[in-house]
């Protein structure tokens, strides 16, 4: 039997926050790119688009966290 180490509330919250803005820039950059809204700055969302990146959002955690063994950053930061 492995007696796993648990694992510090810390990790699993800054974890956690680079998920989230891994997928919010990455994402929204991509759906801006592909619905031309993109400026200077980066991008900028409404609509449609904001929905599909929300709609991304929640499915990147529920994917990670159930079915493919943790986020990219719980993997990274080994949370999971």
């Amino acid at each position: 039997m492995t007696d796993a180490k648990p694992v510090s509330t810390f990790r699993k919250v800054v974890a956690g926050i680079l998920d989230f803005f891994t997928v919010f820039f990455g994402g929204g950059y991509l759906i801006g790119s592909l619905t031309g809204q993109t400026n200077e700055e980066g991008f900028s969302l409404s609509g449609g688009p904001a929905i599909a990146l929300f709609a991304l959002i929640i499915a990147y955690f529920v994917v990670g966290s159930r079915y493919a063994g943790g986020t990219l950053w719980q993997r990274i930061l080994r949370t999971r």
